[in-house]
C-alpha cells in the first residue's frame, strides 16, 4: 500500500511542479479550459503515471480516475483564479489532487482507518500545543508587549504581518526540537536570528527598538519552552 502511495505522490509531484513551465501557468489561467497547455500538463501526468507505475496494465483504472479527476479539478481551479486568495486555492487544488490518489490507493490496496484515532488524547494534546504556540502565543504576546509605544518606527519597509508569522514558526521550531530532546536546535535558532537581527540590535540611536526586539524574542522562546515541556510532561500519562 505504501509503496502504491508513494508511486502516484511521486508522479503527481512530477507532473504538478517539475514538467509545468511556469508559461503554462500563465497561459491556463488566461485562456481556462481552453488553454492546449492544460491539456498537455494531463497528458503529462497520465505519461508520468505509466512509468512511475512500470507499464503496469493493472492499474489503467486508476490511471483514467486521476487523469480526467486531475483535468476537472485544475479547469475549476483556473475558473475560480479571480475569485478566491491564491494561497487558499493552491491549497484546496493539492487537497483535491491528494484525495484522489487515496481513493486510487483504497481501490487498489484496501485499507482501515480508524477516525477515532483523530480523536485521542495524544493527538488533541498535539493539537492544543500547535494553536497555544500560534495564535495563542501570539495573544499574549501582543498584550504583554502592548504597553510599550513604537509609533515612530515605520513598518513601511516590513512585509504585512511578518513578525507575526516568523515568532509563529520559531516557537513551532522550538517545539519540535525540544520534543524530539534536540536542544542544541533552539540554540543554533537563536543565534541564527541574533545574525538576522545584528542591523537592528546594532544601532545605538535605536535602543528602544532594540529593547522590544530582545523582550519579544525572549517572550517569544520562553512561552515556546514552555508548552514545549508541558507537552513532554503529559505525553507521559496518555
Amino acid at each position: 500500500m505504501l509503496a502504491l502511495a508513494i508511486k502516484l505522490f511521486l508522479a503527481h509531484i512530477i507532473g504538478d511542479f517539475l514538467f509545468q513551465p511556469q508559461r503554462w501557468v500563465i497561459h491556463k489561467e488566461t485562456y481556462k479550459h481552453k488553454s492546449k497547455y492544460l491539456y498537455w500538463h494531463i497528458l503529462i501526468h497520465i505519461i508520468t503515471l505509466i512509468v512511475v507505475l512500470q507499464f503496469s496494465f493493472k492499474y489503467w483504472l486508476g490511471i483514467i480516475i486521476i487523469g480526467i479527476s486531475h483535468f476537472f479539478i485544475d479547469a475549476l481551479k483556473v475558473n475560480l483564479q479571480s475569485k478566491m486568495n491564491n494561497r487558499l486555492l493552491f491549497g484546496l487544488d493539492q487537497l483535491a489532487h491528494i484525495v484522489i490518489l487515496v481513493v486510487v490507493v483504497k481501490i487498489y490496496e484496501p485499507y482501515s482507518f480508524n477516525f477515532n484515532q483523530l480523536f485521542n488524547s495524544k493527538t488533541l494534546l498535539l493539537l492544543t500545543c500547535i494553536i497555544c504556540l500560534t495564535k495563542v502565543s501570539s495573544i499574549i504576546m501582543k498584550t504583554l508587549i502592548s504597553k510599550w509605544d513604537l509609533k515612530e518606527y515605520t513598518n513601511e519597509a516590513s512585509l504585512n504581518n511578518a513578525g507575526a508569522y516568523i515568532g509563529m514558526l520559531e516557537r513551532l521550531f522550538v517545539f519540535a526540537f525540544i520534543i524530539t530532546n534536540h536542544w542544541e536546535g533552539v540554540g543554533f535558532l537563536i543565534a541564527a536570528k541574533s545574525v538576522f537581527r545584528f542591523g537592528d540590535l546594532s544601532k545605538a540611536k535605536d535602543r528602544k527598538l532594540t529593547e522590544y526586539i530582545l523582550i519579544g524574542t525572549l517572550l517569544s522562546f520562553g512561552l515556546a519552552i514552555l508548552f514545549s515541556l508541558g507537552y513532554n510532561y503529559l505525553v507521559r500519562y496518555i
